[in-house]
């Protein structure tokens, strides 16, 4: 059994998130009332629009499911608004192993939290990486595990507040 992770999100992200739970819930009888007609069309062993029908509920259900689930353990919170120090929520410049040309710029935030901006990566709060380096001011190194069990220092060029 795992254990629930909070996931940390603006105001603005948990409104959306929760308006699109609501429309898919809303949804459900429009969905229902075409698995319906489409059975009623006859064999249901050839009946592409039932088993169309059908696919697109289920993947309705499973959305419905995760949306619930992220919105029962999220934490909702204001936008960082301090520069200089690693927050979910922030756009944080940092490099690896003590070699300054290797940098990566990318936002501390869940992937919903970042989904609008595809051009910034997103590293979860709860990732290695992301986790290493909560808190950490601007010029501090820190030190978190690989997959493969390695470990890796990584300094924080800089953190400022994320503006979508």
């Amino acid at each position: 059994m795992t254990e629930t992770q909070v996931t940390w999100l603006t105001q603005e992200s948990h409104d959306r998130l929760k308006s699109e739970l609501d429309q898919l819930i809303a949804n459900r009888p429009v969905i229902a009332a075409e698995i319906n007609e489409r059975r009623e069309e006859g064999d249901l062993k050839e009946n592409g629009g039932y088993h169309a029908a059908r696919e697109e509920q289920g993947q309705q259900e499973a959305r419905i499911r995760q949306l619930q689930e992220l919105l029962n353990s999220a934490k909702v919170g204001e936008a960082p608004t301090q520069s200089g120090v690693a927050l979910p929520g922030s756009v944080v410049k940092v490099y690896y192993d003590g070699d300054e040309k290797d940098t990566e710029t990318f936002l501390i935030a869940t992937r919903e939290e970042g989904a609008r901006d595809n051009k910034l990566e997103v590293y979860s709060p709860n990732s290695p990486l992301g986790g290493a380096l909560l808190e950490a001011k601007v010029g501090e190194t820190r030190e978190y595990t690989l997959p493969n069990g390695s470990s890796m220092k990584v300094t924080l060029v800089s953190a400022e507040p994320y503006h979508s």
